[in-house]
Order: C-alpha cells, then structure tokens, then sequence
C-alpha cells in the first residue's frame, strides 16, 4: 500500500525547503512541484494524495485559479493555501469546503502541528465560523 502523500506546490524557492521540512515532519510523505501543470498531472493519477499545500502567490496561477482546478480533479481533499496577507472571502466559484488558510509569519513548526491537525480531525476547526480561516491567526 502506498503512504499518503501531501502534495506541495510552490514556486516559492526562499521558503521552499523550510515549507518542506515541516511538512515531512508529519509523517505523510511529502511531494513537491513547483509548476501548476504538473500538480494537476501529479494529483490526478495520485491516490495516496490526502492534501495539497500551495503558495497563494505563484507566477503560474494565483492560489485560486489552482484551487478551483484542484477541487475539479479531487473535490474532497482539504486544501491549505500558505499566505502571508489576511485573505477575504474566497471569489465565487470556489469550493470553500475543505479549504484552510495558514499565515505564513507564523513559526514553520506550527504547520506541522496544524497540517496534522487539519488530516486528523473530523471537523477540523469547531469552534471557528469561517473554517477557511481557521489557523490563519
């Protein structure tokens, strides 16, 4: 059987290795692109996939744009955007289901434990009315 793997799109190279090394430290293994096309190719014919993190910002595709051609291969696997501003409400067309915005100021030790708690729990943020922004603070 084949692990589950998070898939991590990034054209971000500055903070690439740190993203990498806190998402390993998960225990699901970790791979990593840095060109949109090729993470739709990759999350397509991968099932072990059991969620995406992607930059917001990339010189492909914003995060959105991606996001909505993710949610088109694989509807249900969480996704969580790594961004440093405060972002609003997603733009209509885009599946908020499943979606989690981490600020990226944060310490990258807390993405591990957030990762882990976003893949183990039933309802990943309860206490939180918007669960797109849950973590972001």
């Amino acid at each position: 059987m084949a692990l589950e793997s998070i898939l991590y799109i990034s054209d971000q190279a500055s903070s690439r290795n740190s993203v990498l090394a806190a998402l390993e430290a998960t225990g699901y293994e970790v791979v990593g692109t840095n060109s949109a096309t090729q993470a739709l190719a990759l999350l397509f014919i991968m099932r072990s996939v059991v969620a995406v993190v992607l930059h917001y910002r990339a010189r492909e595709r914003t995060g959105f744009d991606l996001l909505r051609s993710l949610r088109e291969i694989r509807p249900r696997v969480p996704i969580i955007l790594l961004c440093r501003e405060q972002l609003g409400p997603l733009p209509s067309g885009v599946n908020a289901s499943g979606v989690y915005l981490y600020d990226t100021e944060q310490p990258r030790e807390n993405l591990t434990s957030q990762v882990q708690r976003w893949l183990t729990l039933e309802e990943p943020c309860p206490d939180v009315d918007d669960p797109v922004h849950c973590g972001a603070a």
